[in-house]
């Protein structure tokens, strides 16, 4: 989706855990443009993945 002020914005479905949360991982993310969005969407997933571990 695109915000009124032009940046790019995605909210994940699913809520992730606490336990990543509390590591640092964000539900929703903005950016720029569309390489950026997908490159935030990614370190939040790589966050989730790291603390399942």
């Amino acid at each position: 989706m695109r915000s009124d002020a032009g940046r790019f914005w995605a909210t994940r479905e699913r809520p992730f855990s606490r336990a990543v949360e509390d590591a640092g991982a964000h539900r929703t993310v903005d950016a720029d443009d569309l390489v950026k969005l997908c490159q935030a969407i990614a370190a939040q997933e790589s966050i989730a993945e790291q603390t399942a571990r």
